[in-house]
């Protein structure tokens, strides 16, 4: 799967619409509630963007409304302890 994903900023910081990158590799998870510290964004054309909850950056991923059950987190975006 090739998802274009917004590069990582500040929630409060501009970007062009354009300004991101193609991924492919992305976890899947079919609950909200497995997350312990994700913020979701505004609905941007059906797609809603999980970012950080703490330091508002992101996005890690993203979860298109369309589908209820499919929440995706770009491997190459969260590093694992």
């Amino acid at each position: 799967m090739d998802i274009f994903l917004p590069h990582m900023k500040k929630k409060s910081e501009s970007q062009a619409p354009d300004d991101g990158e193609t991924l492919e590799d992305f976890w899947v998870v079919d609950d909200m509630f497995t997350f312990e510290n994700v913020g979701f964004s505004n609905t941007v054309n059906g797609i809603k963007y999980l970012i950080c909850a703490d330091c508002e950056i992101g996005p890690v991923g993203f979860h298109d409304t369309s589908d209820l059950k499919a929440f995706y987190i770009a491997q190459s975006r969260v590093k694992l302890d």
